[in-house]
């Protein structure tokens, strides 16, 4: 607590706003997420292709609104990208809530994906106009931890609300999605509204309000060129693809298919996820300030190629119990690995979150931050995107070994690009001081 005592004394105003921000977003989201797919196929009576076309609107929309919205936000500054993000979610949930037919619904769906596509660069650029040094990598880990804390919230409350023989319910959850949005626009424009949102290499806090002009933006060309925005891109790719990606497919398709776990213990797993990020998040920011960033997420990758080892162990050993275990010996082999893997896995969120969007503000400039927000948000979605579809193609082969073993491949080949990262990275971006970086940790 004297952590966080600390660490909120020393933001600015315009930092504690944020937050605000982040909880109304992330409050609404919870309403609404795990419940869109229930909602496609079980109240507007969508078949399963057309339910799984529409779902990966969001998803694409994401991945094609990064590109512009970087020159946006570094022509116009992050808090007007943002605002018409969030009016455009806004749009998005109060039309999904009566969408009857496909048409509307992916209309709806590919509004919401562009707020998606338009949020990660745009907000990533808004918190390095109000922190910088260690202070931007602690607001991004408790920014991490508090979206967690959020949609965990916020789904229990949907949970509880929603019933599918009254669709007037899912109506009331998606306008509850849009009046948070609403909510965050009017932070937005009140108390953040001379926040403009670009911030210069190494500036104090608040230095993003009013930004002197500077040189032509560059281009994503030139910030390509570099080659620790290139490599940091990969980790990013492949973070989501054998990580945050597989959460909405692969993992409750294998431990539903494969596992044979219940419905009712992965929603528990994912609970366990969700309690362990938000009680460890402050205790690893604080372990890990002063150190090395990609030694961060060395450590990383190595606890989830272990947690993904422990989830195909315990799955696939739990037919292999020895006579007389009991007939839901199995079950519960399974559901313990499943748990296991959560908690581990949410260990290794929290190194990735502060570490990834503190590197990459830390390695642009004024006139380029919103391109280098933009291109690991590209990352972010492309990976999020192949992650569905690497995840179905071997569980509907029923290849289950081979996932857990590509996954934790992948997880493993994420500490040598933190490695390679690592050899071309400045050390201030690296998270230590170019005087100490010779013997830091």
């Amino acid at each position: 607590m004297a952590w966080l005592r600390s660490f909120w004394s020393g933001l600015p105003a315009e930092g504690r706003w944020l937050l605000a921000v982040v909880a109304a977003q992330t409050l609404g989201r919870g309403l609404t997420l795990p419940f869109t797919i229930i909602y496609l196929r079980e109240v507007r009576g969508f078949d399963l292709g057309v339910a799984g076309a529409l779902m990966a609107l969001v998803a694409v929309a994401g991945f094609a609104a990064t590109v512009p919205t970087g020159r946006l936000v570094d022509r116009y500054g992050a808090r007007g990208v943002l605002l018409g993000g969030q009016g455009a979610m806004a749009a998005g949930c109060a039309l999904l809530a009566f969408a009857a037919g496909p048409w509307t619904a992916g209309a709806a769906l590919t509004l919401i994906g562009l707020t998606f596509g338009a949020a990660l660069p745009a907000f990533n650029t808004m918190i390095a106009a109000v922190a910088d040094g260690d202070v931007r990598q602690r607001f991004f880990g408790v920014h991490f931890a508090l979206m967690n804390l959020g949609i965990g919230a916020g789904g229990v409350a949907g949970g509880l609300f929603v019933d599918v023989e009254a669709p007037a319910t899912f109506a009331a959850v998606y306008l509850g999605e849009a009046a948070t949005a609403v909510v965050a626009m009017a932070v937005l424009l009140l108390p953040l509204r001379r926040l403009r949102g670009r911030a210069g290499r190494g500036a104090a806090p608040g230095a993003g309000r009013d930004p002197a002009p500077g040189p032509r933006e560059a281009g994503y060309r030139a910030v390509l060129r570099q080659p620790a925005a290139r490599r940091l891109a990969a980790v990013t790719f492949i973070g989501v693809l054998a990580g945050h990606g597989q959460f909405q497919v692969g993992i409750p398709s294998f431990a539903r298919e494969v596992a044979g776990v219940s419905t009712g213990a992965i929603g528990l797993a994912f609970a366990v996820n969700t309690v362990m990020i938000v009680v460890l998040q402050l205790p690893v920011l604080s372990a890990i300030g002063g150190r090395r960033r990609t030694r961060a997420m060395l450590v990383m990758g190595g606890a989830w190629a272990g947690a993904w080892v422990l989830l195909g162990l315990s799955a696939l050993g739990a037919g292999d119990l020895p006579p007389g275990a009991g007939p839901g010996a199995g079950a519960a082999v399974a559901t313990a690995g499943l748990l296991a893997f959560m908690a581990v896995f949410a260990f290794g969120e929290t190194l990735l979150q502060p570490t990834v969007p503190a590197v990459t503000n830390d390695l642009a400039t004024d006139h380029d931050r919103g391109r280098y927000n933009a291109v690991n948000a590209a990352a972010f979605n492309g990976g999020a995107i192949a992650a569905p579809a690497v995840a179905g193609l071997l569980l509907g082969l029923d290849l289950g070994a081979w996932y857990v073993g590509l996954m934790a491949a992948g997880c493993l080949a994420l500490c040598g690009l933190a490695l390679a990262l690592e050899r071309v990275l400045p050390p201030e971006a690296n998270g230590v001081p170019a005087t100490a970086a010779p013997g830091a940790r």
